[in-house]
């Protein structure tokens, strides 16, 4: 895995390390990130992203207690051998519900139809 491959936006409310360990919960179930592949380093990801090495290094805790990631004695963190490849996409659809749930709301309460709202989707999504 390559640094780049997280995207962090130190603007958005969600805290940093939260994200870090969201994006990393989902690359893993859906089989971007596979059983034993090494993580970059907290240094690593915190120069890429210009944030504190100590956001990474709890990101990265958070995710070890979790069971998503191993520490391998000096080669760093990796996901866990024990992880599934792949989750089912109703497995990897939950991983969504609150965002979706939160952007139902938001569009709700700009009383936004659904046509536009999930045609914007659909382009973010790339479809």
């Amino acid at each position: 895995m390559d640094a780049s491959l997280l995207t962090i936006q130190p603007n958005a409310p969600e805290p940093i390390y939260r994200q870090i360990v969201e994006q990393l919960r989902r690359l893993i179930a859906s089989g971007q990130l596979t059983a034993g592949e090494l993580l970059p380093s907290v240094r690593d990801v915190a120069g890429f992203h210009a944030v504190n090495p100590m956001t990474v290094s709890r990101a990265y805790g958070i995710a070890e207690a979790e069971g998503l990631l191993e520490r391998l004695r000096g080669k760093g963190m990796a996901v866990a051998a024990t992880r599934k490849a792949v989750q089912s996409e109703s497995q990897r659809m939950a991983l969504l519900e609150a965002q979706l749930q939160e952007l139902a709301r938001h569009a709700n309460e700009l009383e936004l139809p659904a046509e536009p709202v999930l045609r914007r989707l659909a382009k973010l999504l790339g479809d």
